[in-house]
């Protein structure tokens, strides 16, 4: 298998797999269907404390920022006609907003697997100090910049409209989708973007794929 071919396959793959890990990740949190967004430590522990599932599924979010780095630079190679400026932009908004997806999950979520593992009088002294974790102090701030893969997923989205490598009714799922994760942290909703974004994904994928 030729070099351009092995570019083709994992850009093909990173279109199909990139949607699946997001939705993954956001169905293996804990209490899915009460609609509630993150405001205080009590509800951070109640998500996370003795929850593996939980760390398993933001694991695999941070698994997926490389797969979704190939996306977006693959796209932004694949348009080169009337979409290739909203490739280009839409491609370094992404990427710049995949890496703050790994910053996010690296400092906010794959950290409190670490002390979940402190002895359970250990963890309730530790407890007060996940304050400024969930209010996002400091040099944290810089996670609500994680907005900026979404908006790149969508413009790079309008130039495959342009040019016709996507349908009209997949652009909207998958704009639809991009839009629902937005929400803060109300995993239900982000669970259904993510699956809009599957159906519109998943069939380009493996058009591709087939190529």
């Amino acid at each position: 298998m030729d070099i351009e071919n092995i570019k083709h396959k994992g850009f093909s793959l990173s279109i199909i797999l990139y949607p699946i890990m997001l939705l993954i990740g956001f169905v293996t949190h804990p209490n899915l269907l009460q609609m509630e967004s993150l405001h205080t430590v009590e509800q951070l522990v109640n998500r996370f404390h003795n929850n593996p599932m939980y760390h398993i599924g933001h694991l695999i979010v941070t698994l997926a920022v490389p797969v979704i780095i190939v996306y977006f630079i693959g796209t932004m190679n694949l348009l080169q006609g009337k979409g290739k400026k909203f490739g280009f932009w839409g491609g370094v908004i992404g990427v710049f907003g995949a890496f703050i997806l790994a910053v996010d999950k690296g400092a906010l979520c794959l950290t409190m697997s670490a002390f979940d593992t402190l002895p359970e009088d250990q963890f309730n002294q530790f407890m007060p100090f996940l304050e400024p974790i969930v209010s996002k102090k400091g040099l944290l701030v810089i996670v609500w910049l994680i907005f900026l893969l979404l908006i790149g997923g969508i413009i790079q989205t309008i130039g495959l409209l342009k040019e016709s490598i996507i349908t009209k009714w997949q652009a909207t799922l998958i704009v639809i989708g991009l839009a629902l994760l937005a929400n803060p942290d109300i995993e239900l909703i982000s669970s259904v973007g993510a699956f809009l974004m599957c159906i519109g994904y998943i069939p380009w994928g493996i058009k591709e794929l087939r190529k």
